[in-house]
């Protein structure tokens, strides 16, 4: 079999292992949304994760099985918090509840993904909205869609006609990074027209592949966090790097994702 016609045949089958993977992702989405409305209570860090945890069991239950049926050699990334590289291979990195500590309190901003890599290489993700019931895709070289329309990002070309967005990694960054933060908004403030801060990042990096929003930056971070939305923007036309304009990896210490006509200006504006 020649080269053109194998690499024909790996592209078609991601694109139904993509299908399936959609699928699977809204069902987990329906399970978590039979368990929203009231604010779950908590006294303690204790009570929040076991809260937490009991979201991500009811998601993952549906999710495990499914994923692992479809790509039965991918691993699986057990800790969505987790960073850097992965180990040579198939992973499925997956957050059973993205915004999981939204959902706890009775907010709208919570999702499910399912994001598969390859060597490193993103291949496919798919991200749901259960409250909505929107259904974000995207394969590599294949485009990014909202429930089958294509999406492309802002074709905007001044940062500060922009609404630009940014996100905290996780409630306990040192102290370092949390400054770093602050000094980013305040500078974004300046620059730019509307600044939206809030969690979690996928919800921010959907509206950027949509268009909706100019840019979304965030310092350290998680592949769970991340990955998805990074393959949405790039798939959508967006430019994705560090906060310093190099290319971006799972191990940079700050990420980027802009339209091509702001992401200079942003560059420049996080680099003060």
């Amino acid at each position: 079999m020649s080269e053109s016609l194998q690499t024909t045949d790996v592209a078609a089958l991601d694109a139904d292992v993509l299908a399936q993977t959609a699928i699977a992702v809204r069902e987990a989405g329906s399970a978590l949304r039979e368990r929203f409305g009231e604010v779950v209570r908590y006294q303690t860090r204790e009570e929040l994760m076991r809260a937490l945890a009991a979201n991500d069991d009811t998601a993952l239950d549906i999710l495990r099985p499914r994923l692992t049926a479809l790509r039965p050699d991918a691993g699986w990334v057990e800790d969505e918090l987790d960073g850097g590289a992965l180990p040579p291979g198939e992973w499925w990195v997956v957050d059973p509840a993205e915004g999981n500590v939204n959902h706890l309190h009775a907010l709208p901003d919570w999702a499910v993904t399912a994001t598969l890599v390859r060597e490193n290489q993103l291949v496919l993700t798919v991200v749901h909205l259960p409250l909505t019931g929107e259904t974000y895709t995207a394969l590599t070289g294949a485009g990014a869609y909202l429930d089958g329309r294509p999406l492309h990002v802002s074709r905007t070309t001044d940062l500060g006609l922009s609404i630009v967005a940014t996100s905290q990694a996780r409630p306990d960054e040192d102290e370092k990074i949390v400054r770093r933060v602050g000094s980013s908004i305040t500078a974004m403030l300046f620059d730019a027209l509307v600044v939206r801060t809030a969690v979690p990042a996928t919800l921010h990096l959907l509206n950027v592949a949509a268009g909706r929003i100019d840019a979304f930056w965030q310092f350290a971070g998680a592949r769970a966090d991340l990955l998805p939305g990074a393959l949405l923007v790039t798939e959508a036309g967006g430019q994705i790097s560090d906060a310093e304009g190099r290319p971006w990896t799972p191990q940079s210490e700050s990420f980027l994702a802009a339209a091509p006509g702001v992401h200079a200006e942003a560059v420049a504006t996080l680099s003060r």
